[in-house]
């Protein structure tokens, strides 16, 4: 210990002691414990090793701006989620009553973990293993479960990103090819196309010319060719901007990022223009009160909140490592996630303006087909002349015309009113019909911009926002798998990234096969949602209830300038592990009420049918959850029965300069001969002056404390300046 240190002063000094162990030891030089004299743990110092921990810390990758860095998390939390999920959400749970759950959630559970993750990661400065080795080694099964999660996710995700390149490229021709049924030829006559002529052309090109499903998903039908082209450019395009790290994702991020905006914009100002456009506005946001009520909404609302941030999957952790330590990164998690919910809002009324418009289109034409069956039994007498009023005009009929005229001859044919098999053209019912994810995408929004004035200028412009959205949100789902693993490992960048993106191109080869689309389905259903909510309910936990909620703040204090707010202390500590682990169990009832099952498209009949799962595809499930999950039980047991090691010691964490103690700021006044004496005394004699030794006030001799517990782990020595720094 150096001369003139004030511990050594008071060892030669009558003065009466009256500070504790980590007073003093708090205004002490920073010693790396494996250099000292006092290192008996028999851990050898490999000062070369520790040299390049110390460069890599500071040499770490940092954004080039804050700009970048924020619109690189509004790339990741905005996704194809908020445009096809969101208004599906809203119209099907109280239109504008829904905005209140949704909202009061996003409040109490999405932003708090939201400022949780960017925290951790920011002041750790490495990804989700790292960062979660370091706070509770027995839970590092977190980092790894995020990674296999991103994994899981990336493989679906990015076939999603394929089909919007195949219909980008299909779009530039005129009219589009999904606007009319393609003729065959039968002999010598021309005829509609069976298939097509039953359902519509979109859902024609939908199933049978992208995909080319099969009838179930034990057919497998070989692979797509066409798919599995788009597939590998969609690969191509993620390891071209994943290859160089924040450097290339970074520089991606202004574009995939800020055009969404732009199309949704150009949108919804061409949207208010259509005919319709307001019927659908209003019919989204005509709150339905009592649908508030209903426990599933905020049960989906909770879903929603949850993944429409990206939490769990360790993409933010990634992002915000690359931050500066002064970081204000409470700011950032307000900003990107109201920034997240006013996108939602934004798609909502360019998808409601969109359909409302194709729900007139479609009431139209429901108006002419019906009124030429009217005619009909006008000429054959079925009818009489007399049920229709006289102002009603067969050549101009309006929606008001048909209905007041279908009233009329259901009232007067009440016994047989069926058997004329005439529908009552409501544009309520057009309204109402729910669509999302692919059939809102791929079906009902390509069938209203074929209505559109220069349909595939807008096709193009839509399906580029699409192949945007979902690049930003790969970028940081490939993030949350390639910063832990590089951080961790020490692999190289380049190298990784390539052999992650051919593995993956090669491993979702299944989703493009003609059966594909139903393992998609799979995937999407079933290996993210349960194992990232108990994934986030652990970083809660560890946080708040391991490392601590009042030493968490008081770092944060520290790293920010100021102290969060108060609510942030009851939330993390309450609120949201009550919240999520309340969303956890109604998933889990979700799961076992809800038989497992897909949507098949049956060719003979033109139509979607409901089947469940086979047995073997029930065991891809059921794995797929307990592969997910498996790393948290499995680390833990490895780590509390020391069979492998915490890594707590050979983690670095910050600069050189920041070194500080990792428990020194949670002492109890009993708990200060942790840092002094093991809870399995070392056969090395201590070189310790125990004469002189002060073990706090009320303490035990030296060797009567030899059985304490020793810090967190109790392993050896641990002195006051340890290679890591609080956190």
């Amino acid at each position: 210990m150096p001369k003139n240190s004030k511990v050594t002063q008071r060892e030669h000094s009558s003065e009466h002691v009256t500070e504790s162990v980590a007073d003093l030891l708090a205004h002490e030089e920073p010693v790396d414990y494996k250099r000292s004299v006092l290192n008996v743990t028999a851990e050898s110092w490999d000062k070369q090793k520790d040299v390049e921990d110390e460069a890599e810390a500071e040499n770490r990758p940092a954004w080039n701006s804050k700009l970048q860095y924020i619109l690189a998390q509004i790339g990741y939390s905005v996704g194809l989620g908020n445009v096809w999920r969101f208004p599906y959400l809203c119209q099907k749970n109280g239109g504008g009553a829904y905005l209140v759950p949704y909202l009061v959630l996003l409040i109490i559970i999405g932003l708090p973990l939201f400022f949780l993750e960017l925290a951790v990661g920011q002041r750790i400065r490495r990804g989700s293993i790292g960062v979660w080795n370091y706070i509770c080694p027995r839970l590092g099964g977190i980092g790894y479960a995020s990674c296999l999660v991103c994994f899981f996710v990336g493989l679906y995700y990015n076939v999603i990103i394929g089909w919007s390149i195949f219909y980008f490229f299909k779009s530039f021709q005129y009219p589009l090819p999904w606007s009319e049924c393609p003729i065959v030829k039968n002999g010598t006559l021309a005829v509609v196309e069976t298939e097509c002529e039953r359902s519509s052309a979109t859902t024609y090109f939908w199933y049978r010319e992208t995909l080319d499903i099969s009838n179930s998903i034990s057919e497998s039908g070989g692979l797509n060719w066409r798919m599995t082209l788009c597939l590998l450019v969609a690969w191509s395009l993620v390891g071209l901007a994943m290859i160089k790290g924040i450097q290339s994702s970074g520089k991606v991020m202004y574009f995939s990022s800020l055009f969404p905006y732009v199309v949704l914009v150009c949108f919804l100002v061409r949207g208010l223009l259509l005919r319709g456009a307001v019927d659908g506005i209003m019919h989204m946001f005509t709150p339905k009160l009592d649908k508030m009520l209903d426990p599933q909404v905020w049960r989906e609302a909770a879903t929603q909140v949850f993944f429409a941030l990206g939490l769990g999957f360790g993409g933010v952790i990634a992002f915000s490592s690359y931050n500066k330590q002064d970081n204000n990164c409470h700011f950032d998690a307000t900003l990107v996630s109201f920034i997240n919910f006013f996108t939602s809002v934004l798609a909502t009324l360019v998808v409601f303006a969109v359909l409302g418009f194709k729900a007139n289109i479609m009431n139209e034409k429901c108006v002419v087909e019906n009124a030429e069956k009217i005619l009909g039994y006008l000429n054959t007498n079925v009818l009489s002349h007399d049920l229709i009023p006289p102002h009603v005009n067969f050549s101009h009929l309006t929606a008001k015309d048909y209905n007041e005229m279908y009233r009329v001859i259901m009232t007067v044919k009440e016994g047989h009113f069926k058997e004329l098999g005439l529908d009552a053209c409501l544009l309520e019912d057009e309204l109402n019909k729910s669509v999302q994810g692919t059939g809102l995408a791929f079906i009902a929004f390509t069938e209203a911009m074929t209505h559109f004035p220069a349909s595939p200028f807008w096709s193009v412009m839509f399906f580029l926002m699409l192949i945007n959205l979902g690049l930003g949100s790969m970028i940081g789902t490939m993030s949350g798998i390639t910063t832990p693993i590089i951080d961790t490992f020490k692999v190289r960048k380049e190298v990784f990234t390539v052999g992650c993106c051919i593995f993956a191109f090669l491993v979702g080869l299944i989703f493009v096969q003609r059966s594909g689309n139903y393992f998609v389905t799979m995937f999407d259903d079933y290996s993210a949602t349960l194992p990232l909510t108990v994934v986030v309910i652990l970083e809660n936990i560890a946080v708040a209830w391991i490392y601590g909620t009042k030493k968490f703040m008081q770092e944060l204090t520290e790293m920010l300038g100021f102290r969060p707010y108060q609510f942030y202390y009851y939330t993390w500590k309450y609120v949201s592990p009550i919240c999520m682990a309340v969303l956890m169990t109604a998933s889990i009832i979700q799961l076992g009420v809800s038989p497992p099952g897909y949507s098949a498209w049956i060719r003979e009949e033109a139509a979607e049918k409901f089947l469940f799962y086979p047995t073997w595809a029930m065991a891809i499930l059921i794995s797929l959850i307990i592969l997910a999950s498996l790393p948290l039980p499995l680390v833990f047991i490895l780590r509390q029965f020391h069979l492998v090691s915490d890594g707590s010691n050979a983690l670095s964490v910050t600069y050189k300069k920041g070194r500080m103690m990792k428990d020194i700021s949670n002492l109890e006044d009993n708990d200060e001969t942790r840092f002094i004496l093991s809870k399995v005394p070392s056969e090395t004699p201590s070189p310790m002056p125990t004469h002189r030794s002060y073990l706090g006030p009320g303490s035990n001799s030296p060797m009567e404390m030899s059985n304490a517990p020793n810090g967190r782990y109790g392993s050896g020595y641990l002195l006051a300046s340890t290679p890591e720094s609080e956190l």
